[in-house]
């Protein structure tokens, strides 16, 4: 008897990045990605986010493989903290595993084995047959999967879009689709991302064209161009514009120059290592004669654009010569950074150019006519949308429901979702654990953590700390309360608060027979006495530190 198949959601589903899908027969498991995604503003102090993996740690020993569609962040990233719990080779496209080899510097106690897939390969691991499809998408080396399972097949799209004249690559093998749609496709996973954008994504090439016309137009002055470091294609038109205009190319930002870096080396990115100047040099050559490739496209904090805009970047400074493109798409969240960052850079005179005013970026990631394109190739019996906010999967499954399919055979993912899949029913069947696991520094943590929480509380209503002095023989008060606030009280108000918080500590103890009180027992009512005061004077809870000293 078949069993059925399921197929776990950890990631990617109902938010943006940290993609990771589970597929599960029997005591065969197989991983397609292992993203992260950046912090909200609701979480201080926190570097990235990472999928939780608890339901393979639980069954590491049934994972096969890591399959990895591209090398984007949100697709790789969360790699280096999967592998130290989970033994798993890894396949992906060559362009794909030099990124991650290039992560895995930063985690050299790591041992992990991965495997360069060329597309149109098949690999097996456990009863999952991966056929590697060509796909086009911002960076080179994406791939759709074909997955061949006891139940059926299923096709993964991947990031994907249609691009009939990309940059140095072939397009998307829509043959392939055609061909499996022919064969029959139990199930069909597809990207959602621009499942609410109607027509077709502009073509790589339409940037081309257009950064050549600004470099044109913008002949005399100096230029920078901010984009993703992974998109490989968009380097290589500027490095191509660079010679064309006799311009040197100075990088800025640390993972522009390692995944350049990288690109070069494995023959992805086609440049004269001859125009290209250390940064640090950039002000010995005349405007006219220079431009800068840099991160922060995003408005990252610490990015190197947003430090030229914010003028905290020594290296170079921005004038009103200086044409500054931004050749990416904003990432949802991160609109306000983006913003500021272009309101610092033409309050510094210069002129900036994004994508609402001119073609300077093309997405990754398929329109509605692609996606219906895929759609009528592949023909499947179910369908699920992937990769998206939950607006993103509910447009991308009524463009399903408009090309045919009964909403019966179409299920909406979240979070921990399990489904259960055969030949004749696509069904949901409970929840795994899921969510996100914090990373901070070197530390690895849950989004309900008390360092979190105290964090949170600190940022929003501050901190107080009580030093209390007391006898070591008799218990009696000694020196203090003395109070020590940050973030809590106005220097204005700061005298009077401060004593009346004083005196409200001292009514708590009054009563009291000191000897006879525990010391966490005393921590705990200085603590409610200030607890009680601070909320009725400010409408704040600040955290609260009693010090006891003993003397």
């Amino acid at each position: 008897m078949v069993s059925n198949l399921k197929i776990m959601f950890l990631g990617g589903v109902g938010e943006i990045g940290k993609n990771m899908t589970v597929f599960q027969y029997e005591n065969d498991i197989i991983v397609v990605d292992a993203g992260l995604t950046f912090p909200s503003e609701d979480m201080p102090g926190i570097d990235l986010v990472v999928p939780d993996i608890i339901y393979l740690v639980s069954n590491k020993e049934k994972v096969k493989g890591i399959v990895l569609t591209h090398g984007h962040e949100d697709h790789i990233g969360g790699l280096p903290y999967m592998l130290g719990d989970i033994n798993a080779p890894i396949y992906g496209s060559r362009l794909t595993l030099a990124l991650v080899e290039n992560k895995m510097r930063e985690h050299q106690k790591i041992q992990y084995k991965s495997n360069t897939i060329k597309e149109g390969s098949v690999i097996k691991l456990g009863v999952f047959n991966i056929e590697f499809i060509r796909v086009n998408h911002s960076i080179a080396g994406a791939m759709a999967l074909a997955i061949t399972t006891p139940v059926g097949i299923i096709v993964f799209t991947g990031d994907y879009k249609v691009d009939y004249t990309p940059m140095n690559v072939e397009i998307i093998d829509l043959a392939r689709f055609a061909e499996l749609g022919k064969r029959g496709v139990l199930l069909l996973m597809a990207d959602s991302t621009n499942a609410e954008r109607a027509g077709h994504s502009m073509s790589e090439r339409v940037v081309g064209q257009a950064l050549d016309e600004i470099f044109a137009e913008n002949a005399t002055r100096r230029l920078f161009v901010a984009t993703f470091s992974s998109n490989i294609h968009r380097l290589q038109q500027i490095f191509d514009l660079a010679v064309k205009y006799k311009r040197k190319v100075a990088f800025s930002g640390r993972s522009m120059l390692n995944v350049t870096d990288t690109a070069i080396k494995i023959g992805e990115l086609r440049i004269d290592k001859e125009i290209i100047i250390d940064v640090e040099k950039a002000d010995k050559y005349a405007d006219k004669e220079l431009v800068v490739i840099t991160t922060g496209s995003q408005g990252e904090p610490m990015s190197a654009l947003t430090r030229m805009a914010s003028g905290e970047f020594n290296k170079i400074k921005i004038g009103d010569n200086d044409t500054i493109i931004l050749s990416s798409s904003s990432i949802p969240g991160n609109e306000k950074m983006i913003n500021r960052v272009i309101n610092n850079l033409v309050r510094l005179g210069a002129n900036v150019i994004y994508n609402e005013i001119a073609d300077v970026h093309a997405s990754g990631h398929a329109y509605i006519d692609e996606i219906k394109l895929i759609h009528a190739l592949v023909k499947p019996r179910y369908f699920i949308p992937v990769h998206g906010e939950y607006k993103h999967l509910k447009a991308h499954a009524d463009i399903a429901i408009t090309m045919g399919m009964q909403a019966r055979d179409i299920i909406m993912p979240d979070l921990g979702l399990c489904v259960e899949l055969n030949k004749n029913v696509l069904k949901i069947a409970g929840t795994v654990p899921a969510g996100k696991r914090l990373v901070d520094g070197l530390g690895l943590g849950d989004l309900d953590s008390m360092v979190l929480k105290d964090r949170k509380q600190l940022a929003e209503d501050g901190l107080c700390i009580v030093v209390l002095g007391l006898s070591d023989e008799s218990s009696e008060i000694v020196s203090g309360p003395d109070i020590i606030t940050r973030g809590l009280i106005y220097s204005a108000e700061a005298s009077n608060m401060v004593t009346e918080a004083k005196e409200s500590i001292t009514d708590a103890l009054k009563e009291l027979d000191l000897k006879q009180i525990d010391r966490l027992e005393l921590k705990s009512i200085i603590r409610k006495a200030l607890t009680v005061y601070f909320f009725k004077k400010t409408k704040r809870r600040p955290m609260i530190l009693p010090i006891i000293l003993e003397q």
